[in-house]
């Protein structure tokens, strides 16, 4: 451990409630500071919230099973804010497949998605966000990048390598995709078709025949003249006779070409200063880069070399000279090479030197530039204020008049997570900021241990965890337990994102982090990490704008209970006060509430649970028992679908490295099939036919040109049922052949072409789609195939989607019958399904069938008693191999605990 004395007379510390004892330069400031931070934290309290999943990647036929921790404030406490969890599971088209909401008891909830064998293999993305946490925009949302397989009904396998030119000024890509089967046998003279999508927007289209490795070439120019243009590859193959496989391969880069950012320390370059700099090399489908270099000063003379250290990112230092400017070479990995400018560097700013390398302290030093220094500006001095969470924990001040100090500061001051560090004026402008990562050996302790040391396939396994704090005391805390075979499923441990990372790190930073596991699985990563920040942006608040009184406003409440409101209207539009309003449904058994509409017309039914698929009628009728009105419901807009921050993590080869976990997953299809377990939907092409004819019945009314039926897919309201009740979630769950991009369908044989919507033989806009609950549609008919769209003419380009509602009238989330009366299905809460383990000391449990799970058991409610003690016990599957144990949680004063175990099958 280092240690340096503390620089004598010029810093006053001051601690949490030890603040109002501030006295000197900066005391009215910080008192300003306080006051406004306190307010800003009163009215705009922070939420976060992170998901433990069971395992890494997916495929088609699993289920995804999570956990989640709400947590609020600088101490990360289980937040009592929001009572109400939304998560989304999303396609790479950006499209909502799943949308569901979770009860939180006192921050915490669990919840589940099932993969129907119906959905696409690809890349997808998991959102968790409360009502609340909307107030400041989608950046605050967990959002984790899913890689998914298929190996079920999927006989064509490709991987993609990309190489990059340029052509005539403009960047051509050279995307080389080779076919294979599961066995990675390659599919060679087949006949592909592809086209190319760019920006949402097809801008080449080609065809060919594989070569004797099963590849082919697919080039195109970017046509769109923006260099950061992402999209995708479709592509078909005639694989057998009659046998034709779909394809979308992501395209994450038009060109390899790498940027690098340069981030002076505290956010100048300081004439005559040593000045601390951190760069950032990133590649154009933004992963880091590593590059190595050198700076030059305008005299071409070597001032400095530099290379990066991880995932691109590096620091040096120099002297910068008054009057030179400065440029970077820098070198590639292939050998080509690149020069940068470096900012320029002034006279007339502060530096903030920050030295985190020390075990227990942090060291500051600010100096001023010459002009500062040497300058008869008069000051009343420099305030250094470090804050967490809205907390501030510390604050430094100059003397009367100083321009300088040096500060050393104990970390155990600050809780664990990121410090931000800003230096003001005396006119409480921020002139320089810094962000600094500080772990205290606060973690929650665990100790897991087994029954044995060695197991045998389908024994018996008791895990015993007992927790500690950092005093030894034992702890009663909420955990969270997943244990996979990790002979099936690879875990990289850098990149896999923790309770621990998540919360007190990639929670506060603005854009992606790159494996942000790394900085926590790897003891010596602090210098890493510090790099990191210094190229990293806070997201939390701005000083300006809190100084200022400029907050966002608040739009979105803290969902406490799921509710029904609305206002009532006569039919010219005036509101109607007094009235009764009645919601009643007969779902599970009879329900009825009254209640009296406002002033100005408005009602509500508050503190209301239930599932989702029920189905309400509400009734109004005037004090003097008219029923001559209007009833509009409030519906709250769903939350729109932004650009995916952490595109990077998109794979292109998603089952690149999978072979085992496919072969196992589709081993264990057949498997449940055999003995009819699970809730498989995927049918074959003759029970498919079968299954059209025998629903023809069912859409007679149907306004398809055709013949009701006639159809290439046909669902009917069955289809639908236990599904929840957004429809246009449900329908993708359902469809194949059909991508939904910002709600807008299109058939997979015209991409580029959205298909026409019908609903009782009215054509809509595909926004109407977001309107219909499960509970209003009757039968839907998807024609995408010539001889079923030919009828339509024009229309039909695309393809039509015929939706025939269970009135054969308008279609909506609400339907009104006559006046006064309207039926409601809002979303209610889903009810997480239990993880099936197999309990072999069960004289019913099958044995026969094969054991070929990939997650072993999932626990996502383990409670320690007042002596930290819990145990959970599950069965092994079949394989003999490495079984991982992660156990994540939280206790009630916010402290974490993560600890991964390991035990042999043999």
């Amino acid at each position: 451990m280092k240690n340096k004395r503390l620089f004598t007379g010029l810093l006053i510390t001051v601690i949490a409630t030890a603040i109002l004892s501030f006295k000197g330069p900066g005391e009215e400031l910080l008192h300003k500071m306080v006051d406004q931070l306190y307010k800003w934290r009163a009215e705009h309290p922070q939420e976060k919230v992170y998901l433990q999943f069971d395992k890494p990647a997916y495929a088609i036929g699993d289920d995804i099973w999570f956990k989640a921790y709400v947590t609020i404030g600088s101490k990360h406490q289980l937040s009592a804010l929001s009572e109400i969890l939304n998560v989304d599971l999303i396609d790479e088209n950006d499209s909502v497949k799943r949308s569901i909401k979770l009860p939180l008891i006192s921050g915490l909830a669990s919840g589940d998605f099932a993969l129907a064998d119906s959905m696409k293999e690809g890349n997808y993305r998991i959102r968790a966000y409360t009502n609340w946490m909307r107030n400041e925009s989608e950046a605050y949302f967990f959002d984790k990048t899913i890689t998914v397989t298929n190996s079920i009904s999927n006989n064509v396998f490709t991987k993609t390598a990309f190489t990059y030119s340029t052509q005539n000024g403009k960047q051509k890509v050279k995307a080389l995709i080779s076919y294979s089967n599961i066995n990675g046998e390659p599919y060679v003279a087949k006949e592909v078709s592809y086209h190319i999508e760019l920006n949402g927007k097809t801008v080449f289209k080609g065809k060919g025949v594989t070569d004797d490795k099963g590849n082919i070439e697919a080039s195109f120019i970017n046509t769109t003249n923006d260099l950061a243009a992402t999209g995708q590859i479709l592509t078909t193959i005639k694989y057998a006779e009659k046998k034709m496989a779909e394809k979308a391969i992501a395209i994450k880069a038009v060109s390899n070409k790498i940027d690098v950012q340069f981030f002076p320390e505290g956010g100048s370059l300081i004439n005559g200063v040593n000045s601390k700099i951190a760069f950032k090399a990133i590649g154009a489908d933004g992963l880091g880069v590593d590059v190595k270099g050198t700076v030059v000063d305008d005299q071409n003379q070597v001032i400095a070399n530099f290379n990066s250290t991880h995932l691109g990112m590096g620091v040096f230092k120099f002297v910068p000279a008054t009057g030179k400017t400065y440029k970077a070479h820098i070198t590639y990995t292939d050998g080509s090479e690149g020069i940068f400018d470096l900012p320029k560097a002034v006279d007339n700013a502060y530096s903030l030197a920050i030295d985190n390398s020390y075990d227990d302290n942090i060291l500051i030093k600010i100096l001023p530039g010459k002009d500062l220094l040497n300058g008869d500006t008069p000051t009343a001095g420099l305030l250094l204020v470090a804050q967490v969470g809205g907390e501030i924990y510390y604050a430094g001040n100059s003397a009367d008049g100083g321009k300088t100090f040096t500060a050393e500061i104990p970390k155990s001051k600050f809780p664990s997570g990121i410090v931000q560090f800003t230096l003001f004026s005396d006119k409480g402008e921020p002139l320089n900021e810094r962000l600094v990562f500080v772990k205290n050996n606060d973690d929650l302790k665990l100790l897991v241990s087994t029954d044995k040391k060695k197991y045998a396939p389908r024994e018996k396994v008791t895990i015993s965890l007992n927790v500690k704090n950092t005093e030894d005391k034992p702890v009663s805390a909420s955990f969270s337990a997943a244990v996979i075979d990790l002979s099936k499923v690879s875990v990289d441990e850098t990149a896999e994102e923790s309770i621990l990372s998540n919360i007190l790190l990639t929670s506060d930073l603005k854009g992606y982090i790159e494996k942000p596991g790394y900085y926590f699985h790897n003891a010596d990563a602090q210098t890493d990490l510090d790099a990191l920040l210094l190229t990293q942006g806070y997201r939390r608040f701005e000083w300006k704008k809190i100084l200022n009184d400029s907050f966002n406003p608040i739009v979105y409440k803290p969902e406490k209970t799921l509710q029904v409101s609305g206002h009532l209207k006569t039919f010219g539009g005036k509101p109607v006060a007094g009235g009764k309003v009645t919601l009643f449904t007969t779902s599970g058994g009879v329900f009825i509430i009254d209640t009296v509409s406002d002033d100005k017309g408005n009602f509500v039914f508050r503190d209301l649970v239930f599932r989702d698929s029920i189905r309400f009628v509400v009734q109004a009728r005037t004090a003097k028992d008219r029923k001559n009105l209007e009833i509009e419901l409030d519906n709250i807009a769903p939350q729109a679908v932004g650009k995916n921050k952490n595109a990077p993590d998109v794979q292109v080869n998603i089952s690149d490295g999978q072979s085992v976990y496919l072969k196992n997953s589709k081993n264990k299809f057949s498997e449940d099939i055999k003995y009819g377990i699970g809730n498989h939907t995927i049918v074959l092409k003759e029970v498919f036919i079968k299954d059209v004819k025998s629903k023809k019945d069912l859409v007679k009314n149907s306004s398809n040109l055709n013949g009701p039926g006639n159809a290439d897919q046909v669902f009917t309201y069955k289809d639908f049922e236990n599904m929840g009740g957004n429809f246009i979630s449900s329908l993708q769950m359902k469809i194949f052949g059909v991508l939904f991009r910002n709600g807008v369908p299109y058939s997979t044989r015209s991409p580029s072409t959205p298909m026409t919507i019908l609903i009782d033989g009215m054509q809509v806009d595909p926004d109407y789609l977001n309107t219909l609950s499960t509970m209003d549609v009757g039968s839907v008919e998807v024609l995408r195939t010539i001889a079923n769209t030919m009828i339509y003419g024009y229309r039909g380009g695309g393809g039509v989607l015929v939706i025939t509602t269970k009135r054969g009238g308008e279609g909506s989330v609400y339907n009104r019958y006559a006046p006064g009366v309207v039926t409601y299905a809002p979303k209610g809460y889903y009810k997480a399904r239990e993880f099936y383990s197999p309990s072999y000391d069960d004289p019913k449990t099958n044995t026969q069938m094969q054991d070929l799970r990939s997650t072993i058991y999932w626990k996502p409610n383990i409670i320690t008693d007042k002596d930290g003690n819990a145990t959970f016990s599950f069965f092994n599957a079949d394989a003999r191999a490495t079984y991982r144990i992660l156990i994540e949680g939280i206790d009630v004063d916010g402290n974490l605990g993560r600890q991964v175990y390991t035990y042999k099958v043999e």
